[in-house]
């Protein structure tokens, strides 16, 4: 696609570099862009460059936050005797936008994975076996993708933390409401017969 401009050009391909941003939908927030005030469009450049400038890591939890901690850590609200274990901050929102779990979180940032070069190291599980010793808390929720790596993941946790007093669960993996067993993988299938839950009349 050819640009009157070289300017549009170039903030169009920086655009199609994020993830689900294709060439014509970074073309249209160009073009959306240009319609903005300099007053808005200012605004917008400084937020973007306080993402790297203002933008800190919870101490407790690694969520991405303004403050020392994050909103989640810092809510009284929240049942701080279960922490959920995730892989990242977009399982995290995943698991937000639900309204479900009133818990807390422990962000891993990756899963380990010896193929990839990926060592429990190189995680936040330092942090999070620290966190469980000195928080004390009853249930650790693991909730990683039903792989290798996070059954990996999870099996090293656990056995970090076998002679604490507390409880080990992970989220239940199953069929998707409204899918096909036909088209369920054998292992997806397997596991939601072996994790059967009763059924209510």
């Amino acid at each position: 696609m050819e640009y009157p401009s070289q300017i549009v050009r170039q903030i169009v391909e920086n655009f199609s570099r994020l993830p689900g941003i294709g060439k014509r939908t970074a073309t249209r927030m160009v073009l959306n862009l240009l319609k903005q005030t300099p007053e808005e469009i200012d605004e917008l450049g400084n937020l973007i460059l306080r993402i790297k400038t203002d933008i800190r890591y919870c101490e407790q939890c690694h969520n991405i936050s303004d403050t020392e901690l994050c909103s989640i850590c810092g809510d009284p609200g929240r049942d701080k005797s279960i922490i959920c274990v995730v892989e990242d901050l977009r399982d995290v929102l995943a698991i937000e936008n639900t309204n479900q779990f009133k818990g807390t979180y422990h962000i891993l940032n990756g899963l380990i994975s010896p193929i990839d070069g990926i060592s429990a190291e190189q995680l936040n599980i330092a942090s999070l076996i620290k966190r469980v010793k000195e928080e004390k808390p009853t249930e650790l929720i693991f909730a990683l993708s039903a792989t290798i790596e996070g059954d990996t993941t999870m099996f090293f946790i656990s056995r970090q933390l076998k002679e604490e007093a507390i409880k080990f669960s992970s989220i239940a993996r199953g069929i998707a409401v409204g899918g096909e067993l036909e088209y369920a993988d054998e292992i997806t299938l397997g596991r939601s017969i072996l994790n059967r839950i009763p059924y209510q009349l």
